[in-house]
């Protein structure tokens, strides 16, 4: 099997690279930062699995037709996480006449409210 051989010192810089994100990423996760808390780990996330199919699984040396796979396998997860998200941020919206139970909603086991009393109706008369 020939193809390219990269130096050893690529796979060290990217390791390094890569232990440098791992960081980041531990670091970035003690630290609130409101609604950005997902977009920085994710976007920390696809640097790290960039680095790892472009060097280590030689993606970046291999034919058209690899990169091909690479990139339809890249355009059907984005197409698959696309279609969850749909489904994700589209909750909450509709309030049924009953309440809306949402994700993070504790439902209580609780008898239902008593109904007022009635008056008691009177014994018919003439049985």
């Amino acid at each position: 099997m020939s193809g390219h051989v990269s130096p050893k010192s690529t796979y060290y810089a990217i390791f390094g690279a890569l232990m440098v994100l791992t960081a980041v990423t531990v670091s970035v996760a003690f630290v609130n930062l409101g609604r950005m808390n997902f977009p920085v780990a994710i976007s920390i996330a696809i640097c790290k699995a960039t680095l790892v199919v472009l060097f280590f699984m030689h993606a970046k040396y291999s034919s058209r037709l690899t990169k091909l796979v690479i990139g339809g396998a890249f355009f059907f997860l984005l197409t698959l996480f696309g279609l969850t998200l749909t489904d994700y941020l589209s909750r909450g919206w509709y309030s049924s006449p009953g309440g809306n139970a949402t994700a993070g909603t504790i439902p209580s086991i609780t008898p239902p409210a008593p109904v007022a009393a009635e008056a008691p109706q009177p014994a018919s008369e003439g049985r």
